[in-house]
C-alpha cells in the first residue's frame, strides 16, 4: 500500500484505461480561469488536502471540479517554507498534473504486462488511517469502552489516533476494539504478518497539510501500522506477526511468506509528498523482485494501490455505497504469474475487494460480519457484500501456464 496517488495522476493517459477525458478544465477561484491537466515531469509533488471535507469538496456533487480550489486552501496554511506545498514557485498548484511512462516505467510495465484496475476506489471518502483501518479491519470506528467492540462508532474522519510521539503530555492510546480480519484469520489458522519499513511516518498525524516526522516502527503502533492497537491481535497473542520489513525479503527469499502479507512503508519511499516518485517506484520494484526471484512465485497474487488521491485530480466520481464511501479513485496493480496478460479490469473495486479475496481464498468465505463472526460490533454493513463491488477473481486465468518473471530495474533509465 503507497500513498497519495489518484488514479488520473498516474495512469490518466494509459491506453484503453478509463483516463482523462478532453476538454477538462478545473476552476481556479485564485487566480480566475480554470486549469486543464498537464503532464508534470518533477519527481516531487505537493498535491492537496486529502480528509473528508476535502473529498466532498472535490467531488462536488460529482462535478469533479474542486481540486485547484482545495489545494490552494491548503496553500494558505502553510507555515514551512521546506514543505513542497508551501514552498511550490508555479503559479497555483500541481494537482493537475500527471505522470506516465517517462516517470513510472515501472508501473506502466506491470500494467502492460499484467492487471491494471482503472476503477479502484478507496474504501472511505477521507485520509491515510481510516484508510488503512478499512483495509484491515472493513471499518474506521472510535470506541468508548476498553474491550467492548458494541460501543464503537462509526468514525470516517477521526478513529482514535495513535499518541503524537512529538508530545511531551501523557496521552491515552486508542483501543481498536471492533473485529479485524486477523481475528478470522487467526480462527482458521492462516498465517499472516503485516511488514513495517523502519523509519517515519508518511503522514501527518492529525491529517494536516504540514508537520514534523513521525518514527514508525514494527514496535510502534501508528496510522500505518495500526493492527497493535486491535484487540483481537493483542488478545490472540499475535503482536509478533507486526514485523520488519526485512523479515519480508528473507521470508521471500526462503520460500516462507506466510499466506497473508500486508506491506506498509516508510516516509522516503511512500510516494506521500514529499517523497519522490522514483523512490516509491523503486521501492515497490524491490518488493516485485524479491516475490518474483523467489519459490513463492507461482502460488502468489500482489496487489498494489494507494491509499488514498493525495488531492491529486481524478475526473472519476466515486460511487456511494455507504455513509463511509467510496472514496476517490485510485490505482491498483495485481502481478501474479496467473494474472491475465495486459488486461485492464473495468470492475468497480475498493481495498473491500482485498478483504473479500482473501476470505474467499483461505477463510471459505467467510465475513467480517457481526451476525457469523462469533464477535458483534456496530459497523453499518458487511463491505465485502456490497453488489457494486467486483471480484478479484476475474483479475487471473488460473488455466494458463504460470507467467514468466518479469524482472525490472529499479532505477530505470527515464525517458
Amino acid at each position: 500500500m503507497q500513498e497519495n496517488r489518484s488514479f488520473d495522476s498516474y495512469f490518466g493517459t494509459y491506453p484503453g484505461a478509463d483516463g482523462i477525458p478532453a476538454n477538462v478544465c478545473v476552476p481556479d477561484p485564485a487566480k480566475g480561469g480554470c486549469v486543464t491537466p498537464y503532464h508534470d515531469p518533477n519527481d516531487l509533488n505537493s498535491g492537496g488536502p486529502h480528509g473528508d471535507t476535502a473529498a466532498v469538496a472535490d467531488v462536488d456533487g460529482g462535478k469533479m471540479d474542486g481540486f485547484v480550489a482545495q489545494a490552494e486552501n491548503g496553500k494558505k496554511n502553510c507555515k514551512n517554507p521546506n514543505n513542497p506545498i508551501c514552498a511550490q514557485k508555479r503559479a497555483g498548484t500541481d494537482v493537475m498534473g500527471y505522470h506516465d511512462f517517462h516517470e513510472i516505467p515501472n508501473y506502466w510495465a506491470y500494467a502492460s504486462n499484467f492487471v491494471l484496475q482503472d476503477h479502484m476506489f478507496e474504501p472511505n471518502a477521507s485520509w491515510s488511517l481510516p484508510a488503512h483501518l478499512f483495509m484491515v479491519s472493513e471499518w474506521s470506528a472510535k470506541c468508548s469502552v476498553k474491550g467492548n467492540p458494541m460501543s464503537c462508532v462509526n468514525a470516517l474522519q477521526s478513529p482514535g489516533s495513535p499518541p503524537d510521539q512529538k508530545s511531551n503530555k501523557a496521552q491515552t492510546p486508542p483501543d481498536y476494539a471492533w473485529t479485524d480480519l486477523t481475528y478470522l484469520l487467526h480462527a482458521r489458522h492462516v498465517p499472516w504478518r503485516y511488514y513495517v519499513f523502519t523509519g517515519t511516518e508518511p503522514d501527518c498525524e492529525d491529517d494536516a497539510m504540514v508537520c514534523e516526522s513521525v518514527k514508525q516502527g514494527a514496535k510502534t503502533p501508528g496510522i500505518w501500522n495500526p493492527l497493535p492497537y486491535f484487540d483481537t491481535v493483542q488478545q490472540d497473542g499475535e503482536l509478533q506477526n507486526v514485523t520488519t520489513i526485512s523479515r519480508f525479503f528473507k521470508a521471500a527469499s526462503e520460500g516462507k511468506l506466510p499466506a497473508v502479507s500486508w506491506i506498509d512503508p516508510t516516509g522516503a519511499v511512500s510516494e506521500h509528498p514529499p517523497g519522490l516518485v522514483s523512490a516509491g517506484q523503486a521501492y515497490v520494484t524491490k518488493l516485485v523482485n524479491a516475490v518474483m526471484q523467489g519459490p513463492d512465485w507461482k502460488s502468489t497474487a500482489i496487489f498494489v494501490a494507494w491509499d488514498d488521491w493525495g488531492g491529486f485530480y481524478d475526473h472519476v466520481a466515486p460511487p456511494a455505497v455507504d455513509e463511509n464511501g467510496y472514496g476517490l479513485r485510485v490505482p491498483g496493480l495485481v502481478i501474479s504469474a496467473y494474472a491475465r496478460r495486459g488486461f485492464i479490469d473495468h470492475q468497480t473495486l475498493s481495498f473491500d475487494a482485498y478483504a473479500k479475496f482473501i476470505e474467499d481464498d483461505f477463510l471459505h468465505g467467510q465475513r467480517l460480519d457481526p451476525r457469523t463472526d462469533g464477535r458483534p460490533d456496530t459497523r453499518p454493513d458487511v463491505r465485502e457484500n456490497a453488489a457494486i463491488l467486483g471480484n478479484l477473481v476475474k483479475d487471473f486465468d488460473f488455466s494458463q501456464k504460470p507467467r514468466r518473471t518479469l524482472i525490472l530495474n529499479p532505477h530505470p533509465a527515464y525517458r
